[in-house]
């Protein structure tokens, strides 16, 4: 018996080309439509417009890096010189364990991925040498820049916020994964198919140029498997109110017995609100009436050029305080509970901060929940990166020229915070694989954007964002000058652990600026995960804390109590408190009538 090892060498079976005249068309093909694509890319560069800003992220991301590996030259050369050696080193040893890998042995590896990063399960990523070696050369560059950055003195919490991010951007874009011949699906697909995936990725990727305007809208789902209203948005109610602003709805009760006291829902104006009422399991909206609670919720207008004046003091009397007081006459309540999520909770908690100073004869207002909502922006997360004077001055210059801003740059900043989830997987899967998009509610969701006013955005943005005037007690709305503490009423203040848009520390500082009681609430996942926790699927966990004097967020967390599953009935319990009495169920549009079934028309509006 021999003590040799038994040498062997990976099966490339599957990279061989089969019909090598196919092959060579589907390439001809391939070039000839990458060819289409990039002369229309360039026209529209002639035409003054901002085609698609991945690149220009990128150029602002390898600025970045040469600016701070200057700066580590000026001021530690010997340390940026003893960094890279040893990243050299690591070089080799990945090189020799990619030689012994060649021969059969399996050495352990220098650098591996986390285990949730879904861009390396292929399994071809670790068994075969040539694949292994670029992904654990990218690994190791990627944790070797990072802690380059972290190890970084002189910088501002600004200035490293952004090189943060836009390290992010580099390194999310030059993953192995990102690249057809780097990448062993892509490469196995192409030989498999006889180049026929790339064909059909032109054919994707010229689809979606078509159907983009300033900014390349990715699909990032099959958006024929959705429709609003027919398998969308589809809880049964009817529309009783509308402006020009919005559509008030009101739920049509599902249990014989409902709380007095109706709930009014706020959702953000920058998106539109079937994010709380997505398929039926997964349906915020329809779970609340199931709870018997008689359920109002707006439905903000997609705005044109006709609505460019309109200001976030309208959106304030002639969206929460007109809809609060329809929803009163319809029901006969004097006070009703309130809802608002994101920036939609921003804009609730002014009303809430506006009516405080007895302007409003009769607060209307009983209890108010916040979910993922800033009051306070000193901790905005990476949203703060995009907004300053001088990205503020370019704004409005491009929201002058028609009046609005485009849906899809706000969803194209938010897919921007997320590269490697929102970008990149979509990218290889329709470009390169030439596969489409799985079906997904929220990813249909997040793609069907809506615009906003010019006016309302640049105050939005400059007032809360650039100037924390709210927070401040700065902020002049209707003449007057608004202070959190003035709101007393109970809070239920919901923040997401993960949370990119709205980060959980800045929910947590923005909770101690209201005047009455907190029941402040941590869940786990982000922004949307966070919040859309059906009970049913028992997934993700919460945190809850009686009467938290904690400083930090940190400090709230590590008292805190962790629960396993969603959040749901634990608010359910805590606005039944809020809610009265239980009467009988009331049908929508009793008194004010009804002008349409939910979900209503001003939702199906398109960008």
């Amino acid at each position: 018996m021999s003590d040799e090892k038994n040498l062997s060498t990976p099966d490339l079976t599957h990279y061989q080309i089969t019909n090598p005249d196919q092959f060579a068309q589907n390439m001809l093909r391939f070039m000839e439509g990458a060819g289409s694509v990039m002369t229309n890319y360039f026209n529209r560069a002639d035409n003054e417009t901002t085609p698609y800003s991945t690149a220009s992220e990128m150029q602002e991301a390898s600025k970045t890096v040469k600016d701070l590996l200057a700066r580590w030259m000026m001021e530690n050369p010997a340390q940026l010189a003893e960094s890279q050696a040893e990243l050299m080193r690591t070089y080799a040893e990945i090189w020799n364990n990619s030689l012994m890998k060649m021969v059969g042995d399996d050495p352990r590896p220098v650098a591996a991925p986390d285990p949730s990063d879904n861009r390396f399960k292929d399994p071809e990523w670790s068994e075969n040498p040539y694949f292994d070696f670029w992904k654990q050369s990218y690994l190791a560059t990627t944790r070797w820049a990072e802690e380059m950055l972290e190890k970084t003195d002189g910088l501002g919490e600004r200035d490293r916020q952004r090189a943060e991010y836009h390290f992010r951007q580099l390194t999310s874009a030059l993953s192995p994964s990102n690249f057809p011949l780097t990448n062993p699906e892509v490469v196995r697909e192409t030989i498999a198919t006889n180049a026929e995936n790339l064909v059909k990725g032109i054919e994707n990727l010229t689809e979606d140029m078509k159907k983009s305007g300033d900014l390349l809208k990715i699909s990032q789902t099959d958006i024929d498997a959705f429709e609003v209203g027919r398998n969308l948005a589809t809880t049964p109610g009817k529309v009783i109110f509308q402006n020009e602003i919005m559509q008030l709805i009101q739920y049509t009760p599902t249990t014989e017995k409902v709380h007095k006291r109706p709930l009014l829902i706020v959702p953000p104006w920058i998106n539109k609100f079937y994010i709380l009422d997505l398929t039926p399991p997964k349906s915020f909206i329809k779970w609340v009436v199931e709870q018997g609670f008689t359920v109002f919720v707006i439905s903000w207008v997609n705005p044109d050029s006709s609505l460019k004046d309109v200001q976030f003091e309208d959106y304030m009397h002639k969206g929460i305080l007109t809809a609060a007081k329809a929803a009163c006459e319809e029901t006969g309540e004097k006070k009703l509970n309130a809802l608002g999520y994101c920036v939609g909770g921003t804009l609730l908690a002014t009303t809430l901060a506006y009516l405080s100073k007895g302007k409003e004869k009769d607060n209307v207002f009983k209890s108010v929940t916040f979910l993922t909502t800033q009051v306070d922006f000193t901790k905005a997360g990476d949203l703060l990166l995009f907004i300053d004077d001088e990205q503020l001055a370019d704004l409005d210059e491009v929201m002058a020229k028609r009046g609005y801003l485009d849906g899809s740059r706000m969803a194209n900043v938010f897919n921007m915070m997320r590269p490697k989830d929102l970008v990149w997987p979509y990218i290889v899967n329709n470009y390169m694989l030439g596969k489409k998009p799985f079906p997904f509610d929220l990813l249909y969701w997040n793609q069907d954007s809506t615009r906003m006013p010019a006016a309302n955005h640049h105050y939005y943005l400059n007032e809360f964002y650039n100037e924390n005037k709210l927070a401040k007690g700065e902020l002049e709305v209707s003449g007057e000058k608004l202070c959190l503490s003035d709101i007393k009423i109970p809070v239920f203040n919901l923040a997401a652990k993960e949370d990119h848009i709205a980060p959980a520390q800045s929910v947590f500082i923005g909770a101690q600026l209201f005047g009455g009681p907190v029941e402040l609430v941590v869940a786990g996942s982000g922004h949307i995960a966070g919040v859309i926790n059906p009970p049913a699927k028992v997934k993700y966990q919460y945190w809850t804390a009686s009467k938290s004097s904690a400083e930090s967020l940190e400090d709230w967390m590590g008292m805190a109590k962790e629960t396993t599953g969603s959040w749901w009935p634990y608010w359910s319990e805590w606005l039944s408190q809020q809610s009265g009495r239980q009467i009988e169920a009331r049908e929508p549009g009793k008194v004010l009538g009804t002008l349409e079934d939910a979900p209503g028309s001003y939702v199906k509006a398109a960008s």
